[in-house]
């Protein structure tokens, strides 16, 4: 079963829109919440066929849009929101992260008869592997955690000090989105968000504090986020598990739209391997 485009309605708030995958036989399923990257959206590409095979292996998964990240609840897709893409922040996205697990654990969640409320995965790819972190190490609930070419730092993606001047000075700069061909704005409030919580939003410190079972899963060729970020989380915390992907790319060969009824090889991989560690 597919429930598709759900909307969780929230107080002085924007809504998240979110999907979930499974089968409904009233049997409690380890649950999978798959947060979505940078430019990203629970509709990206592939990510439809790969909730199909967690569900096909008596998972319950569920993905979301971050609430800021471009989409709305008529349009999900891309970016048809730019205004609400410009206030985003990474503190807004793990708010959105920790409304998503308060109202599945909810007795109000319609589908409470099939999940296990203490059996939780996160999984994040990209930007989302990041905020995924920061929420494992918060959250007690999370039994497990997988990242997806996991950046291992946001304040190295923050501009340089001249470029920090000039985006204070405009209060907005632009970001090509080479498929859509949109220039993405991020207004200034981006960096002092992240400035007044460096410290909750520091990724290296949040894996070190993670006692649950972590894999980190990378390509080696990603060119977008580099294997070396997948090296520095595992250096953080030797007790985590490192896997890398040869041949392969930073969506794992897949790529919006996918019109094919098959995962591309590598994110195949990428999906057996994640299974086999939440089993296990």
């Amino acid at each position: 079963m597919k429930t598709k485009n759900q909307v969780l309605y929230r107080d002085h708030k924007k809504p998240i829109v979110w999907d979930a995958f499974f089968k409904f036989n009233g049997t409690p399923k380890p649950i999978v919440i798959f947060c979505h990257g940078y430019k990203g959206f629970k509709d990206w590409g592939a990510w439809d066929l790969v909730a199909k095979c967690f569900s096909e292996h008596d998972f319950f998964f569920v993905k979301f849009n971050f609430s800021h990240n471009g989409g709305t609840v008529d349009n999900p897709i891309d970016f048809p929101d730019l205004e609400a893409f410009a206030e985003n922040n990474y503190s807004k996205e793990l708010d959105d992260l920790d409304d998503m697990l308060n109202f599945i654990a909810s007795e109000a969640f319609e589908f409470n008869h099939e999940i296990n409320i203490n059996d939780i995965t996160l999984i994040g790819h990209s930007r989302g592997g990041g905020i995924a972190i920061l929420k494992t190490s918060e959250d007690q609930r999370i039994t497990r955690l997988i990242t997806w070419a996991s950046v291992s730092s946001f304040g190295k993606r923050i501009s340089t000090t001249e470029g920090l001047e000039q985006w204070k000075k405009d209060g907005v700069k632009y970001v090509l989105n080479g498929r859509t061909k949109q220039h993405l704005p991020h207004n200034y409030q981006f960096y002092e968000d992240f400035k007044s919580n460096e410290q909750r939003l520091d990724i290296e410190a949040a894996v070190k504090r993670i006692t649950t079972p972590v894999l980190i899963i990378h390509a080696k060729g990603d060119p977008t986020v580099a294997f070396d970020e997948a090296e520095i989380l595992k250096a953080c915390n030797s007790n985590h598990n490192l896997f890398p992907i040869e041949g392969s790319n930073h969506v794992f060969d897949a790529r919006h739209p996918w019109a094919q009824d098959k995962l591309p090889e590598a994110l195949q991989l990428v999906v057996e391997e994640s299974i086999s560690f939440i089993k296990n």
